[in-house]
Parts: C-alpha cells; sequence; structure tokens
C-alpha cells in the first residue's frame, strides 16, 4: 500500500490555503490525516476536503507533535511562519512555506520544482523548504529554458499584479469600489488593502519602499531569481497593482550575450517544451496570454514573444499565471510531490 502523510494546512481559511485544499486533491495527494489550522479566531470553523468536512484547529506550539504532522503548508504571514515553522520542524514535520520569511535564508531552499528541483535534498539542513515570491515563481518558469538555450545575462521586467495578491481582502477591494464606481459613490469607498483607489486605476507600488529606490516586492524578484537561478543575473523589476481579480501578467525583456543571436522560433520551441509552460503566441489572430485564460489553471503562458528591432541579442515575451495557485499554491504541492519522491527512493 502507498505511504499517506499527515498534512497541516497552516492558514486554513485564507485564500492560498482554501486553494491548497482544492489542489491536494485535484492531484489526489497521498493524504492521511488533514489537519486545518489557523488562528484562535477562526478556530471552530470549518472546511470541505474530499466532500468530508474538517474542523479547523487553533495553531499551537504543540499541534504538530499531537497530530503526527509530515508535511506542513505554512501561507499565514511571515510572522505566523516566524514563530511557528520551528515547532513543526522540531515534531519531524518538513516545512514548506508560501511566506517570504525564509526565502533569503542560505540554509533553506527556495524551489521551483520544474527549475531547480535539485534544491528540495537541501531541506533536511533546516527542515524547510521555502516557496517563492509569485511574480518571481512564473518569470523563472519562463526564463529557465532560455538560460538553457542561450545563458541570460540581464533581464527587466514590469509586472500586473492582481489584486489577489493582497488576499481577500484586496479581491473585496476592487470589487467594492466598482460597485461603488456604478453607485456614484466611489469618492466614500474605503481604501484598506492598497494604498491607492484600485478600481479603473493602476498603481505602481506593491509593498513597501526600500533605500535601494525599489520596492520590496521588486527586490524580491531581483534576489530569489539569482537564488533559484544560481547565477549572477542581473535583474529589474518594476511591480504594478492592476484592478485584475486573479492572475498575474508580466512584461519581459531578456539580454544574452553580444554574441548572441537571437532564433525566436527556437526560443518559442525551447518555451513550449518546459515543464507546465504553454506558449499561445499568435499576434495575427489575437491569440495571447491574459488573466482570464490562466485563471483557475496550473500553467504559466507565454506569448508575444519577439525579438528586439534594434538589437540582436534581445528577447522580448509576455507571461501570466494564476498567482494564488502556479504562483502559491500550485507550487507548494508540487514540491510536496517531489519531496515524497525523494523520500522514497
Amino acid at each position: 500500500m502507498d505511504k499517506k502523510y499527515n498534512v497541516a494546512v497552516v492558514g486554513a481559511t485564507g485564500a492560498v490555503g482554501e486553494e491548497l485544499f482544492r489542489i491536494l486533491e485535484e492531484v489526489k495527494f497521498p493524504i492521511g490525516e488533514l489537519l486545518p489550522l489557523a488562528s484562535a479566531n477562526s478556530a471552530g470553523k470549518t472546511i470541505e476536503f474530499k466532500g468530508q468536512e474538517y474542523t479547523v484547529v487553533e495553531l499551537t506550539e504543540s499541534v504538530f507533535e499531537e497530530h503526527d504532522v509530515d508535511i506542513a503548508f505554512f501561507s499565514a504571514g511571515g510572522s505566523i511562519s516566524e514563530k511557528f515553522a520551528k515547532y513543526a520542524v522540531e515534531s519531524g514535520a518538513v516545512v514548506i512555506d508560501n511566506t517570504s520569511h525564509f526565502r533569503m535564508n542560505p540554509d533553506i531552499p527556495l524551489v521551483v520544482p520544474e527549475v531547480n528541483p535539485e534544491d528540495i535534498a537541501l531541506w533536511k539542513k533546516s527542515g524547510i523548504i521555502a516557496n517563492p515570491n509569485c511574480s518571481t515563481i512564473q518569470m523563472v518558469q519562463s526564463l529557465k529554458p532560455l538560460d538553457d538555450l542561450y545563458g541570460i545575462k540581464r533581464v527587466d521586467v514590469s509586472t500586473y499584479q492582481a489584486t489577489s495578491g493582497a488576499g481577500k481582502k484586496g479581491m473585496e477591494e476592487l470589487v467594492t469600489q466598482m460597485q461603488d464606481f456604478f453607485a456614484f459613490k466611489l469618492n466614500e469607498s474605503k481604501k484598506s488593502a492598497f494604498p491607492h483607489q484600485i478600481a479603473l486605476n493602476v498603481i505602481p507600488q506593491v509593498d513597501k519602499p526600500m533605500p535601494s529606490g525599489f520596492t520590496k516586492e521588486e527586490e524580491k524578484m531581483v534576489y530569489e531569481t539569482q537564488k533559484i537561478l544560481h547565477k549572477e543575473i542581473q535583474v529589474a523589476a518594476t511591480c504594478v497593482r492592476v484592478p485584475v481579480l486573479r492572475s498575474h501578467s508580466e512584461s519581459i525583456t531578456v539580454t544574452f550575450d553580444e554574441s548572441i543571436e537571437v532564433d525566436v522560433e527556437k526560443c518559442r520551441e525551447v518555451i513550449g517544451n518546459f515543464e507546465n509552460v504553454e506558449v499561445i503566441d499568435n499576434l495575427p489572430e489575437g491569440l495571447y496570454p491574459m488573466p482570464i485564460i490562466s485563471t483557475d489553471t496550473d500553467l504559466t503562458y507565454v506569448g508575444r514573444i519577439r525579438r528586439d528591432i534594434y538589437n540582436k541579442n534581445v528577447l522580448h515575451f509576455f507571461n501570466v499565471a494564476d498567482q494564488v495557485r502556479v504562483g502559491a499554491a500550485t507550487n507548494a504541492v508540487r514540491i510536496a510531490l517531489k519531496w515524497i519522491k525523494l523520500e522514497d527512493n
């Protein structure tokens, strides 16, 4: 009989937590006991999994030991991971953390399974595997085949990030503001999830400002990309919040060595052959990636692939992925499945 694993989900009632349950069910994850965990405020609520109701249990220091947890998914914010992940590790569980707290710790692998699965083996050093930033995940899935093909020197990226990147409250704020707009009372609409009105607007700030002049989100894309690809690639990001409910988009410019003459068809081929990436690229027919295509899927979509007009060593393209799934929950589950294979061998 195949081995079953006791699985805990910290942040069970949040947007990513809810998506985790959906994906665990879809992939028929080998679950023994399922333990939904959340704060005392959410304890006692119920979640549904495979047609059964499970009561949400309060997250405590001893809960992982009490339930003999094998795999603990953390999706409840960095401060929660900072405080409670160690108790899961001490109990013998592997922690797959969806927050930014552990990502740049040199002792903790930062993993996109299609890109650097070999790094999963480093989990034993800390007991933790970190899930990258959502924008980084979909970008490196596009970059890896190109780096293998030509060797990347520099990446310039502008993101178009959906409101779901700010969780349920972000999506709710967009919907509420649009309702207020049609009711002619947008001026009265509350602004709490974002620093400015998001309805009918774009906000060129995601996360807090940093001394570099970039935001924290933008710096995440720089340093996480380098860690995942094990390469000091130059990265410059501009992250923008847009009035879309779900799925992040990215406009990416890749610079290769000056000796490289980019073959667009070859680039299209290697990207399209990469695991969990699909090319949609027919501009005359109006076919290209958009959030409405990627939402609620587990693929990263790439299109508008074209060589620069002036520089033969520069490639431009557009990619889109559902950041709640590909950029968080799906990536975490894929890490867990690879970890299981590693442990079985």
